[in-house]
């Protein structure tokens, strides 16, 4: 049995939302060639990052403030990754039965 290492990489592929240095991403995606994109607004300020995968490799977990510390071309970063959590309506599901 082989686990798979937990990397940002991995985490971001499996993540729905990104917060980042505490503002909230409205869209990120990894490109083609595993460069992140993020974007966000601060305000009425439209704010934009890019990390290469050698950035995104070089990136650290901390555990206390389950978060991962990624330095980019404009200096050291904290993101949140965040998983969106689904709701389920079992009324549904007993009026199917039904």
């Amino acid at each position: 049995m082989t686990t798979e290492a937990v990397t940002l990489l991995n985490t971001l592929e499996h993540c729905d939302m990104v917060e980042i240095d505490g503002l909230h991403a409205f869209e990120f995606a990894l490109d083609e060639d595993d460069n992140l994109h993020i974007e966000c607004m601060d305000g009425r300020a439209a704010k934009h990052w890019e990390f290469t995968p050698a950035q995104i490799q070089a990136s650290s977990f901390d555990p206390t403030l389950q978060s991962w510390l990624i330095t980019g071309d404009s200096g050291e970063h904290r993101l949140v990754c965040l998983t969106a959590i689904g709701g389920h309506d079992d009324e549904d599901d007993e009026l199917e039965g039904a």
